[in-house]
This record gives C-alpha cells, structure tokens and sequence, in this order.
C-alpha cells in the first residue's frame, strides 16, 4: 500500500465534489483496492488471535495503516486501535467499528490460507469486518488525497466482541465514541448470498446475559429421597419452572428467551448429590425489558427451588443489551446500498437472538448494523461459529462500497 498520487487520482477533477460522482469514484478506488483486500482478509484469516489478545492482528493493521499515510492510535491499555481520516480541524460526519478477534476453535475448511493457530480461528467473519474497515479507511483517505474530505471520520479496529464483557465497553469508556454524531458496522451473514444487504430499525440482536444457578442440600441415598433436598430434582424443576414463569412475568413482546446449556450434578446413579449446576444464556430483544429483567428473575428462581427445600444461589451475569439500529441511521444505509448495488439488493434482516457487542455503541449514539451478504449463488451453505465456514470473498467490496456510500452521504447531511 503506497500514499503516492496515482495518474486516476491527478487526472479527477474537481467535479468529484458532487454527491452522485464522488459515490461512483469511491466505488472505483475499491475495485481498485481489492486484490490487495483480498489478500489482508486472507493474512488476517491465517493468524487469528482470541479476545484481548489480539496483538499480532493490531500490529498488522497498524502497519499497514501506516504504509498508506494514515496516523493510527492504538487503544490504552489493550488491543485494537483506531485511525481518523480528514481534515484535523473538521467535524466528524460518521464512525465505523470492526471487531478484530476470533473463536477458541479448529477449523476444517482445508483452504491454502486456513488458520496456522491451532484451535483458532475466524469462524464468524471478523476477518472479513476487519477487512472492509481497512478499506472504509483506504477509499476515504484515497479521496481525501484526491479532493479533499470536508468531514472526518473515524475507523474503529474494535478488541473482543467474542466475550463478556467485550471490547465495545473499552471503546466507550475510553471517549472514542464523543466526538461522533453517528456509527455504523456490518456483521456477516451466511444465508444471504453475496451482493445482498439485510437491514432492520429496530432491534437487529439481541440482549445477552448468563444465568447460572447453584443448588445445594443435603445428599443422600436414592432410596430415602425424603432424607435430602434432592438436588438433581431440583435442578430438573429449576430447569423447566424457571424459563416457563420468566415467559409469563415479562411482557411476550420483549422477545425473552432462557436456554439452559449445562447441568450437572452427582455421578452415581443410586447417590443424590449435595450440590449441583444449571447454567445457560437469557436472551431479550427490548432493551427495556432487559434492563428489568434481573428483579423479575431472582424470585423466580427462589420460590422454585423452595418446593425442594434446597438453597439456590443465582448468579446473573449481564452480557450485552440488544443491537437497536436507529430508523434515520439504517435509513440512510438503505439509501446508499440500493444507490451502489441496486434496489434489489435489500432484504429484511432477521431478528437475531445472538449477542453483539456493538450494541454499547449505539446505547451511546445513533448507529445502524447491516448484514452482509457472504454466501456464494448456489454454494454450499454455512453457518457461524463452526469451523467449516468459509465465505465468499467478494463480500469484501460490497461491504466497502456500501460502507463508502454510507460515508459520504453522512458527509452529505452533516
């Protein structure tokens, strides 16, 4: 990557101010851009790194950052960075967050540029996150080069998404989000096919918070159940009581969901055991709701085990509130996608009922999440989190042309 003037970039006229022509240049220098795309998503994906210690992937992007003539910061006291593009004594039109970390897994797509760390890997795109924010980065600086921005912007290179608490909260905390009036980010989606964009006002995800639950009492031999607080009964009541209450004491609408995802307790088949373990996620699409969700809980929880006579201990470990994607912010990415790729591009983005980090973002300020085409027409199919997952590479343009339209119709409107 090079920050000398290209013949294109000294032969563009300074015609390029209109809205329409400095779109399509923008959606040319990421043609432009793209081999060399490619190839960072592909040295990303072959050294992914897990939350917080993503030291090697904050070094590259630096680096490379740096090799284009941008001035990157890297974050106080922990991974990521982030790199501001225009004018110094501007206003900021827009923000844009990737996150950087990959999952605690193998992968087995046996691809020439798959993980050379083994156990893990980027199973859930943010390969491809990273990569279209390095080229959000590239096209604007390119044009700031070429014309001169009026705005800035600011990319945001964001540490574990992956884990609770997750890099977002660093990022707040830290003001990165103060001067911005808007932020936007996209996450990969393996069910639409590449070139396809799925939005939603509204919630997108949802809350994410784990509910663990220790049961104790006295054990004691399976033929005198009367004898103990019959823990493993109790953990089977806990299991199917609490979830089914919870339902009937928030409101239907909120969209509350407890799944249990473990259990354990004793290990012989004519022993109660003394203490045992529920553990597993609660999951909530209003904010509101969330926010309420704990008090509703904890007696839940008590007055179920009480049949039992056993002693609970709850712990409620809030994770993440819901991704709620502003209706003027996703508006305006509806508005750039259709202009880049055409008006059938757009689809409705399901509500997910995964947690995403990004959601502390747009607590803080206006914000919008799109989903991101990445299935090939008629390939495979794939899902996240699995280690199979392998998505079609030229996702990396459409995300940042859509991404640079977004930019430059922030900088329209500002």
């Amino acid at each position: 990557m090079s920050s000398d003037v290209t013949e294109s970039e000294a032969a563009w006229s300074e015609t390029a101010h209109s809205g329409e022509a400095l779109i399509s240049r923008a959606a040319g220098v990421v043609e432009e851009l793209d081999e060399r795309l490619v190839e960072v998503r592909r040295e990303l994906h072959q050294n992914p790194e897990l939350s917080f210690q993503e030291e090697d992937t904050t070094r590259r992007l630096v680096g490379w950052l740096q090799e284009a003539g941008l001035e990157p910061q890297t974050l106080p006291e922990t991974t990521g960075l982030y790199v501001d593009i225009g004018p110094e004594d501007a206003e900021f039109a827009a923000g844009f967050r990737g996150d950087i970390d990959a999952l605690p897994l193998d992968e087995v797509t046996e691809l020439p540029y798959a993980s050379q760390n083994p156990g893990v890997a980027h199973a859930c795109g943010h390969d491809i996150h990273t990569t279209v924010m390095m080229g959000i980065a590239l096209t604007l600086s390119r044009l700031h080069r070429e014309i001169g921005l009026e705005n800035r912007y600011r990319v945001i290179f964001q540490p574990a998404e992956e884990t609770m608490p997750g890099g977002a909260e660093e990022v707040v905390a830290q003001g990165l989000l103060k001067p911005l009036p808007r932020i936007f980010a996209l996450h990969c989606d393996p069910k639409l096919t590449v070139g396809s964009i799925g939005t939603r006002i509204g919630a997108i995800t949802s809350a994410s918070d784990l509910v663990r639950i220790d049961v104790s009492g006295r054990g004691g031999h399976t033929s005198r159940p009367h004898l103990t607080e019959d823990v493993v009964g109790a953990l089977g009541h806990l299991a199917t009581t609490v979830p089914a209450v919870l339902a009937r004491r928030i409101d239907v609408r909120s969209g509350v969901s407890l799944v249990w995802g473990t259990i354990r307790a004793g290990n012989a088949a004519n022993a109660i055991p003394a203490t045992g373990t529920l553990a597993g996620t609660m999951r909530i699409l209003d904010a509101d709701a969330w926010k309420d969700a704990g008090g509703v809980l904890a007696p839940i929880v008590e007055q179920a085990a009480n049949s039992y006579g056993a002693d609970v201990q709850l712990e409620h470990v809030r994770g993440v509130p819901p991704v709620i994607n502003d209706e003027t912010e996703t508006t305006r990415v509806d508005s750039a996608a259709k202009e880049i790729l055409g008006s059938g591009c757009l689809t409705l983005a399901e509500q997910s009922m995964g947690g995403e980090d990004f959601a502390w973002m747009t607590q803080e300020i206006p914000g919008s999440m799109f989903r991101l085409g990445t299935r090939t027409p008629d390939g495979p199919s794939f899902d996240l989190h699995r280690g199979d997952y392998a998505p079609d590479e030229r996702a990396i343009g459409v995300g940042v042309k859509v991404m640079a339209a977004v930019a430059l119709r922030s900088r329209m409107d500002a």
